[in-house]
């Protein structure tokens, strides 16, 4: 059904002529308007009808059924400037699809074939619905009843219609997606909204912040402060030698882990306890600084004391790695600690990274996320330096307003949010509940500013595609987008703008969580992750807090007000997590039908 070679060259140059001057291979236009839209025909054959009428067959260039048209013999035609053999102009009709059961994956080719240099338009089915293009969302989609139409009608509209079901599983072959799928059986949280993923999910519902006042002495001098602190100290709820050996961030990702680890039905204690090889369980946890205070405590010691009063755990404590070489100790884990330091996007990039190290083997089991303890004096001060906090009080509601047509900045944050990834047949042969499919991730980098994001959004569009091809999907397959929206005027119109490049015509709904929980750097990719996980295993939206009134120049559907019911045409969310530097990652996970 594609153009030929030949009919590709033929020259449009058209020309009036008699009806009684057509002969066999002209390329015939029937009327001015035929020519402008335009409509040709190859003439076939032609018969003297009377001494006044010539009867002329006419053929689709690119196909199709025959028609007779009986003529004057003086009626002007237009004619183009070259003749065709009618040998290669193939007669076919367009069979009826009323009787065809559509499959998703099926395609269906549209061919004006009375357009000399028309090419034919396919459409493949998803969702229910036909789309022109699966990434590329620029038209809306067809329904059946259209395409059924479209065949209906197509040799008396000079089109051809082939439909050409999905092949079965037998002809697809081997070829597919990457050699394991990894799902997600287990989430920890800790964040401003409490010790657990259950205070996050409710607090997320409820439409609550867990945003203060910061109180003590060495924030008393600042121009901001405000944050979204964790409530309780987090080395209460530790044995008080391991706390003592861990920084605050590294305790809240050892609290998130346990959580996580048990909420996957694994047993206390770790690897040994749940039969597990501890060289076939990994650790990726993302942290920009991991505990700032640390440093700054020691060096405050060396001049208060002298070196005598520096505390050798000093070192150790102050390192982004702690947390994670502190979860692999906590939990016997062999396999791999690492760590990953990418500006905000640090969380999500360890996910994505964890993801590949179970695709392709290396571990069967890991805790992946981030954790972030930077709500202290000097980086408080460096960001209101730099003008980037909110500088909104707390009697308002949300200081933090993502979207929000009156956002002036994001509020710093801490906590800690991680997963337990698994390989699905692993996790399937211990009958573990699976939540959803960690199905992709994609990078990118802005490669425009030190701090500010590129306006154009085109780095945060290519890490968004990245991670929908990385999942297997395409781009109608998104069902939400859990946004990073961080209440910057720059980089949420940055973020919209790439959304609704790559969503195109579709309406996805949108939401950000920073105006529950303030930006909790290294760890929002983690954090943020848990809530895209419960949003695709409960099928409800949480709403965006703090940005109500949404900026026009946003353009997106953004949830507010209270939760929504997550559409059912799709089956993809996507996290966005973008970091100072241009760093950018998404992290793509896949609703499991029918799966607990």
């Amino acid at each position: 059904m594609s153009k030929s070679s030949e009919i590709s060259q033929v020259p449009i140059n058209p020309h009036p002529v008699s009806a009684a001057e057509v002969i066999p291979g002209d390329l015939v236009a029937l009327s001015p308007e035929d020519v402008e839209q335009p409509r040709w025909y190859v003439v076939t054959h032609t018969l003297p009808e009377s001494p006044e009428t010539i009867r002329l067959s006419l053929r689709p260039p690119l196909g199709g059924v025959d028609r007779d048209e009986v003529l004057g013999r003086e009626r002007l035609v237009t004619v183009a400037c070259r003749r065709m053999d009618v040998a290669t102009v193939p007669s076919l009709s367009s069979p009826p699809l009323d009787d065809v059961e559509f499959r998703d994956g099926d395609q269906v080719g549209r061919l004006r074939a009375v357009d000399p240099v028309a090419v034919e338009v396919t459409f493949v089915r998803r969702w229910g619905v036909w789309h022109r293009d699966l990434d590329h969302c620029v038209e809306a989609p067809v329904a059946d009843g259209e395409v059924r139409r479209w065949a209906a009608d197509a040799d008396r509209d000079g089109f051809v219609v082939r439909h050409r079901p999905r092949p079965s599983s037998a002809q697809e072959g081997v070829a597919g997606p990457p050699p394991r799928r990894v799902v997600v059986t287990g989430l920890g949280a800790v964040t401003p909204l409490g010790v657990g993923v259950g205070e996050l999910w409710q607090g997320l519902l409820d439409g609550r912040h867990g945003i203060r006042e910061l109180d003590g002495e060495e924030f008393r001098e600042l121009p901001v402060r405000v944050a979204g602190t964790v409530p309780v100290d987090p080395a209460a709820l530790l044995p008080r030698a391991a706390a003592r050996r861990m920084n605050r961030a590294a305790q809240f990702a050892v609290l998130a882990s346990r959580e996580a680890w048990r909420d996957a039905g694994f047993g206390d204690g770790g690897t040994l306890e749940s039969g597990l090889d501890p060289a076939r369980v990994g650790v990726s946890l993302g942290a920009i600084l991991g505990d700032a205070s640390v440093l700054v405590g020691g060096d405050r010691k060396l001049r208060d004391k002298g070196p005598r009063g520096v505390s050798p755990l000093t070192t150790p404590m102050t390192v982004p790695s702690q947390a994670a070489s502190q979860v692999s100790l906590d939990l016997h884990i062999t396999g791999e600690a690492r760590t990953v330091t990418s500006a905000c996007a640090s969380g999500t990039e360890a996910i994505g990274q964890a993801i590949d190290r179970i695709r392709y083997g290396r571990v069967d089991v890991a805790l992946a996320g981030g954790a972030e303890a930077v709500v202290t004096p000097a980086i408080m001060a460096s960001f209101a330096s730099m003008r980037a906090l909110s500088r909104a009080g707390l009697d308002e509601g949300s200081p933090s307003r993502p979207f929000g047509k009156d956002r002036d900045g994001f509020v710093n944050g801490e906590g800690a949010g991680v997963l337990v990834l698994e390989a699905e047949e692993h996790a399937l042969a211990r009958g573990a509940r699976i939540y959803c499919e960690a199905a992709g991730w994609g990078l990118s980098a802005d490669a425009h500013h030190m701090a500010a994001p590129d306006p154009s959004g085109s780095g945060v569009a290519l890490a968004l595609r990245r991670a929908v091809r990385d999942a297997d999907g395409y781009v109608v397959d998104v069902v939400h987008v859990n946004a990073h929206a961080t209440a910057t005027v720059e980089g949420d119109l940055a973020e919209a703008l790439a959304l609704r490049g790559v969503l195109g015509v579709r309406s996805v709904p949108v939401t950000a969580l920073k105006g529950h929980l303030g930006h909790l750097q290294g760890a929002a990719g983690g954090v943020e992750a848990i809530a895209a996980v419960l949003t695709l295993h409960h099928g409800v939206v949480p709403p965006t807090v703090g940005g109500e009134v949404v900026d026009d120049a946003v353009e997106l559907d953004v949830v507010t007000g209270g939760p929504r019911e997550l559409p059912g045409d799709g089956d993809l969310v996507l996290s966005n997590s973008f970091g100072f530097g241009g760093h950018n990652a998404v992290l793509a996970l896949r609703r499991r039908v029918g799966v607990q």
